[in-house]
Order: C-alpha cells, then sequence, then structure tokens
C-alpha cells in the first residue's frame, strides 16, 4: 500500500472509484433512488473537470495497491474532510485509517484545532471509532431526492 499526493491523472480513477463504492457500499442503508441522486452516471463528465479542480486546491490523497488507485482523500484547508472513499473490494484494509490519519497531521501541521465532515450512514461507524463525534443529523438534497447524512467532528490533539 502506497500513500501519495493526488494528480490531475488521477482523476478518471478516482470518480470511477467513486461511483462504483457508492453503488455498491453505501446500498445498505440507502435506497436505489437515494443512490443514483447522490452519484448519478450522467454527471461524470462535469464530475471529472469539478473534482480534479477542488482536488488540485485541497490536501488530497490517494492510495495505491499495485499502481492502482484503491482509495482517496480530500481536506479543505479550513479543517472541512471532503471526500473519503475506498475502492468496494478493498473495504476492511486499513486504506480510509490511513488517508484519514494522513489528512489528521496534515490538519495539526496547519494548525487546525478541529476537522469535520458529513458521513453517510454507512461511514459513521468508521468516524466514531477514528474519534469523531456527531453534532446533529442532516437532511441534504440531492437532485430532488433527500438523504441522511451526519456532521461529525472531532477536536485534534497538538
Amino acid at each position: 500500500m502506497k500513500i501519495r499526493k493526488f494528480q490531475d491523472s488521477d482523476i478518471t480513477q478516482i470518480v470511477t472509484l467513486f461511483y462504483e463504492t457508492v453503488h455498491s457500499v453505501n446500498k445498505q442503508d440507502y435506497s436505489q433512488e437515494q443512490l443514483d441522486a447522490w452519484a448519478p452516471h450522467d454527471e461524470k463528465p462535469i464530475r471529472l473537470q469539478t473534482w480534479s479542480d477542488s482536488m488540485r486546491h485541497n490536501i488530497t490523497y490517494v492510495v495505491e495497491i499495485n499502481d492502482i488507485i484503491v482509495g482517496f482523500a480530500d481536506l479543505i484547508p479550513d479543517g472541512h474532510l471532503d471526500r473519503l472513499y475506498v475502492h468496494k473490494d478493498f473495504q476492511g484494509q486499513g486504506i480510509a485509517s490511513t488517508l484519514v490519519n494522513k489528512l489528521e497531521s496534515e490538519a495539526t501541521d496547519l494548525g487546525l484545532v478541529e476537522i469535520n465532515t458529513d458521513a453517510s450512514i454507512s461511514a459513521r461507524p468508521f468516524f466514531e471509532k477514528h474519534g469523531y463525534r456527531v453534532l446533529h443529523s442532516q437532511t441534504v438534497e440531492r437532485n430532488g431526492v433527500t438523504l441522511i447524512n451526519f456532521k461529525m467532528i472531532k477536536l485534534l490533539v497538538n
């Protein structure tokens, strides 16, 4: 397992990983309608551009195994953990933990005192295990469909 900074050439693998992960891993907690609203396939072309732009400006890392991206995460410099996804076939192997630990270390180096995130129902137990606590549940709307997630926060120890 190799962790490294995001490169523009990663974006196609990242966006594909996102769609496959949402539509497989999160189906235990969300309906098909909700998954289609969260990760609609017809938005893939625009997501390639918008995500590449935001990941370039954020603190973004990918994890590779045998030169294949199996996970990615990014942190907005203000302390918001924006995205964290691990390939559906590589769940439970410590990839997400590696990414979160790296982003938390970067946040501490920046002098941030906390990280917040909007965690899916599926991701909530992972974040709780890593010391994040739920501030409140949220109902968000994506393409006219409502989904539940959780605003979570972790205080960083300097």
